[in-house]
């Protein structure tokens, strides 16, 4: 069943035509990853969908009965509320009893004889068993605990932009909508939780559209791919993988059809040359047909960046840090970390947000000052930073200021890879940024533009470290894959801070993890060899108890991880899963009884085996929970 068409949709921005004439349609078990160049328009186009953009003409046909979740880059969020009631805003009545459960859990706590509180938390219970609100909240839980965040009660206003997007993310996913419209949903995430959300989406039975830079996440994901290319749009039934595969045989078969078309012309301009009198209607009909040749146009196969601008010299000496510490608020980030980074370093660092990786970014750029230890930089160094915020553009620079006028800062002619000269124009050009739009100021672009022209400002002043922070958030997939071929020939030392598993395979050969207390470890290879020692890791932890030695102390002692205890709510929770858990149990085995008796009424049938089924994915939900409760309860 079709939930969203699009017939013949239009939209033009004035400076660029984002789409001509898009024509395709959305179906319920479709898993579609929508990709483009920056500014190509696939965020305007899920806002359309969702009904907060207009069109220019055409028409978008929404089923009627069709729920629309749209969860986008920047979302809306009161900050007064806690991560439950934001999870929850949407929820209706189920949000109103259990923000009302959760209070009377937390007075019942101080006050456990109170038989007022007991009687009207007995009257929620009932109303939330009759209202499903207990399988909402239990997976509300659990989804929030995989995106990590731990405090439910904390108010939004406290986090940090990361973790707002993952509360956002998790009321998009608990409401189950028909089609889910994502707008970069692995953003601010880290692997581990990366995984779970591909994993959780390959479950999920509605209907995905979604703009995402993580190749191994619309691998893993999608089953249909819709390029929007300069206005046109291409699809492609199958995951990313197939995409690449039938685009790259579709830009041979173009290449094969312009050689053909400009050998026919070449041999009708030739005979326009020798005068041919059009006496008959055939050679009429040839002179037509040679001049409609000769003003066919075909659209450029490579609509992305093209990358090749000039190296600098590196000496021996690039950066040294010796012993190196830095922590805010008695919080240790960075410990005694010492390292000389060599001119062929690759070097990949990966960690938890929060844990420190930006900080000691800065560090080693010299705009932060460490608590102790020393950063020297050699003599020849250039360092080009790709800030993970670009800053220099979203805050320093001039917003009014034109495209143009802001690369011409670093020179009005550029040197290339070959040693020719290009102008600042022609290399806009090369980073896919058309004349008319060079003229434009910043501040039309739109986000993933300005990052690309972020990046090509660090380009071409010729750095010789590169020091790339989260380099993929914003960039589209076409710009990752040239920029991973540009570090492959870079002479040069590259670092990069990334939580995309697919960018660190292509680029690094170290990993350096992050880890609790500040502490960096170091580990050779890319990043699924750095999975492959984790998971070595752990077997051998289960396998043998891991000892430390202590001084004085003749006995091994057992090292534990220190587990954060349940609070009062929680451990009612828990308390409560156990007697919900069996009562859903003897409910489901009651159904399937009565299933089992049923002959020839095929639509009883079908409600109750819908029935066992939802039965079946509370069970699991609770359960689930009960676990998590369980393991901190140990």
């Amino acid at each position: 069943m079709s939930l969203v068409t699009l017939q013949s949709v239009k939209k033009d921005f004035g400076i660029k035509e984002l789409l001509k004439d898009a024509n395709f349609s959305l179906d319920t078990n479709d898993k579609v990853g929508l990709i483009g160049t920056n500014g190509s328009g696939k965020s305007t186009l899920l806002k359309m969908i969702a009904g907060l953009e207009s069109i220019d003409s055409g028409q978008i046909l929404v089923n009627s009965g069709a729920k629309i979740v749209y969860l986008p880059q920047q979302p809306d969020i009161d900050e007064n509320h806690t991560v439950l009631e934001q999870v929850f805003a949407d929820s209706g009545e189920q949000m109103h009893l259990v923000r009302e459960y959760e209070e009377l859990s937390d007075k019942l706590a101080h006050y456990p004889d109170d038989s007022q509180l007991m009687s009207r938390l007995s009257s929620i219970m009932q109303r939330m068993d009759a209202t499903g609100a207990w399988e909402v909240e239990t997976n509300a839980k659990i989804i929030l605990t995989k995106l990590g965040i731990a405090d439910f009660n904390v108010k939004v206003g406290t986090l940090s932009g990361g973790y707002r997007k993952r509360i956002a993310l998790a009321a998009a996913l608990i409401s189950e909508p028909d089609l889910l419209l994502m707008d970069e949903p692995t953003n601010h995430l880290d692997a581990l939780s990366v995984e779970w959300l591909q994993s959780y989406l390959n479950r999920y039975r509605g209907a995905l559209l979604l703009i995402t830079h993580d190749r191994y996440f619309l691998d893993r994901v999608t089953n249909k791919i819709i390029e929007i290319d300069r206005g046109d749009i291409y699809t492609y039934t199958g995951n990313y993988s197939y995409y690449l595969e039938k685009k790259a045989l579709a830009e041979e078969s173009a290449i094969s059809t312009q050689r053909k078309h400009q050998g026919i012309l070449r041999r009708e301009l030739e005979w326009l040359k020798k005068g041919p009198k059009a006496r008959s209607t055939k050679q009429k009909a040839r002179i037509e047909r040679a001049y409609a040749l000769r003003d066919t146009e075909f659209k450029q196969l490579n609509g992305k960046v093209d990358i090749s601008t000039i190296g600098r010299r590196i000496g021996k000496k690039v950066i040294e840090l010796k012993n190196v510490s830095k922590g805010y608020n008695d919080r240790t980030l960075i410990k005694d970390f010492t390292y000389e980074f060599s001119p062929e370093d690759r070097i990949g660092i990966i960690g938890g947000n929060g844990a420190g990786k930006s900080t000691l970014m800065d560090i080693i750029t010299a705009r932060v000052k460490p608590d102790s230890g020393s950063v020297e930089i050699g003599s020849t160094i250039h360092i080009g930073y790709f800030n993970q915020h670009s800053e220099e553009l979203l805050t320093a620079v001039n917003q009014d200021q034109r495209v143009i006028d802001y690369i011409k800062e670093e020179g009005e002619f550029i040197e290339i890879s070959d040693g020719t000269k290009i102008t600042a124009s022609q290399m806009l050009e090369r980073f896919l940024f058309p004349g008319n739009q060079q003229y434009a100021p910043i501040y039309k672009l739109s986000g993933g533009e300005k990052r690309r022209l972020f990046l090509l400002r660090i380009l071409i002043s010729a750095p010789n470290v590169l020091i790339l922070d989260e380099p993929t958030n914003d960039l589209d997939v076409q710009t990752l894959a040239v920029l991973e071929d540009y570090l492959e020939d870079f002479n040069g030392c590259v670092i990069v801070v990334s939580h995309d598993r697919y960018f660190l395979d292509r680029t690094v050969d170290t990993i350096f993890a992050l880890e609790a207390g500040g502490n960096l470890r170091q580990y050779p290879g890319n990043y699924s060899i750095y999975l492959d020692y984790k998971k070595a890791e752990e077997a051998e932890k289960q396998e043998t108890p891991k000892t430390v030695i202590i001084e004085k102390v003749t006995s091994p002692v057992i090292e534990t991880k220190k587990r954060r205890r349940l609070s009062n709510w929680e451990r009612r929770e828990f308390e409560e899963l156990e007697g919900k858990i069996a009562k859903l149990e003897a409910e489901k085995t009651a159904l399937e009884k009565k299933l089992a008796t049923i002959v020839g009424n095929y639509s009883e049938v079908q409600k109750l085996y819908e029935q066992v089924e939802n039965l079946k994915k509370n069970i699991d939900l609770s359960t689930e929970r009960w676990l998590e409760l369980a393991e901190m309860e140990s």
